[in-house]
């Protein structure tokens, strides 16, 4: 299953690394592409991942979550 998620305050590749880790540390996620310039993540998943589960990793991050596509 693959989402998009739109998420805000990425600013360098420092931030693309962070995202890329965070999301990967959240069981069931198996693959993460982030592209800085669509400030966004594509994630390929193994099972149903909320909103909620993905909005709190970023958010702990120090980044925010705006959209789950």
């Amino acid at each position: 299953m693959k989402k998009k998620l739109i998420i805000e305050g990425m600013s360098c590749r420092h931030c693309v690394n962070h995202i890329t880790e965070v999301l990967e540390d959240i069981p069931g996620v198996e693959s993460v592409v982030v592209d800085l310039q669509d400030m966004s993540a594509e994630v390929e998943t193994s099972r149903d991942i909320s909103e909620e589960e993905f909005r709190l990793a970023i958010d702990e991050a120090g980044y925010e979550l705006v959209d789950v596509i």
